[in-house]
């Protein structure tokens, strides 16, 4: 007997009553997005020398690490016992796309975990050798207790930073682009069923990922009453543009083909995006999400507009793609559910608030990956020291020595 009840139309299958990938399923895409386009935006800089964006190529390292770390988290969360998870690595199979993506993940956050390391390494020799106690030990053991720092070094830490950069694309590219093929792959779902599946997810997690850096470079700026960095943000700004623009085209150009075929599977999806994601789809992901910020990103980069719009524009831009983003997984996970394998009926969701899998611990488990990124950013300096941010760290540990341990 069901516990709750749920409106359906027409005819579906018993078992596609209830939608069983919900919230959890939605931010797991979303998160891992965040991780591939901030990783592509920190090497822009470190592999093709995009100088540029050198003051924020490290923050946006680090912030790869640590989506990193959390994006499997929903995927826990939505797990009875996930304690399975950790099946795909002890019996992994090769028939298995679950399986393959713990690969994948496995492979890439060691890539990821040495990137950031060589590039921090110098940050912990100086953090051992002025802290005292256990916090020098913690670093001193960060730094492998090798506390040199010389050209040498450096030149040596460059370049191994460089070739995972190089290393890493290709896997950030996979890691995300097999996100979309685990929906791509179901072929009974013609919502998910396309080939574009696994670029459009590419595309829209490069999108997420310099919106999520804008958004946060924007927002640390503004805590610390420093100057926006002009040419951090248009850079930003103008590959948001492109990429955007990319990324929306393919999705539409998808779902015009098949609407263009006027086969069985257009008859079932017109009254999907028609009454069950109208607002979320065409509403809120296209005509507000997608068009406002090409407009805003458009004019931009056309136009030669005062800082002060230009810095609305952009983070406008920024807030808004990041919803769109968000949409658009809403819709593919959520959406493709509520249309029946029968192509006959479709079912309702909605989402509870505090349950397992409900809104207030989504928010949550969205929130702490940027508490931690504000934590290490407290640690260890994320922003060049001749960079606005930068300077506003060296000027505040001038007043606070002990706040950085340097007595």
């Amino acid at each position: 007997m069901l516990d709750t009840f749920v409106a359906v139309s027409g005819y579906v299958f018993p078992n596609e009553i209830h939608v069983t990938w919900t919230v959890m399923i939605v931010l797991y895409p979303y998160i891992t997005g965040l991780v591939a386009g901030a990783f592509i935006v920190s090497s822009l800089f470190h592999l093709f020398g995009r100088e540029s964006l050198r003051p924020i190529a490290r923050f946006a390292l680090v912030s790869s690490l640590v989506f990193l770390l959390f994006a499997p988290l929903p995927l826990l969360l939505h797990l009875g016992t996930p304690s399975r998870a950790f099946n795909i690595m002890i019996t992994p199979s090769s028939s298995s796309a679950m399986a393959g993506f713990g690969i994948v993940y496995l492979t890439y956050l060691i890539i990821v975990v040495l990137e950031v390391w060589f590039a921090l390494r110098e940050d912990f020799v100086r953090l051992a050798t002025t802290r005292t106690g256990f916090k020098g030990w913690i670093f001193r053991a960060l730094a492998l207790f090798d506390l040199t720092v010389d050209d040498r070094t450096r030149a040596f830490d460059h370049k191994v930073v460089k070739i995972l950069a190089g290393i890493g694309v290709p896997v950030a590219c996979f890691l995300h682009g097999y996100v979309g093929f685990l929906f791509g792959s179901i072929k009974a779902n013609p919502w998910w069923s396309t080939p574009l599946m696994f670029i459009i997810f590419l595309l829209s997690a490069i999108v997420s990922g310099i919106a999520v850096l804008l958004f946060l470079f924007y927002f640390v700026s503004w805590l610390r009453r420093v100057p926006i960095d002009r040419g951090v943000v248009q850079t930003l700004a103008k590959f948001l543009w492109g990429f955007m623009i990319i990324d929306v085209a393919l999705e539409l150009m998808e779902v015009l083909s098949i609407a263009y075929e006027q086969t069985q599977d257009w008859e079932a999806l017109e009254i999907l995006i028609r009454d069950k994601l109208f607002y979320t789809y065409v509403i809120l992901q296209l005509l507000v999400a997608s068009l406002i910020p090409f407009l805003f990103l458009g004019a931009n980069a056309l136009f030669t507009l005062k800082a002060k719009l230009s810095n609305f524009l952009i983070f406008s831009s920024a807030v808004l793609l990041l919803v769109q983003v968000l949409a658009m997984r809403w819709n593919v996970v959520i959406g493709g559910q509520l249309m029946s394998k029968s192509f006959r009926g479709y079912t309702e969701y909605t989402p509870g608030i505090w349950d397992r899998e409900g809104l207030i611990v989504a928010a949550v488990v969205f929130t702490v990956p940027f508490l931690l990124l504000r934590l290490v950013d407290g640690t260890v300096p994320l922003f060049p020291p001749d960079s606005a941010l930068g300077r506003w760290r060296l000027a505040r540990m001038k007043k606070t020595p002990s706040a950085d341990g340097a007595q």
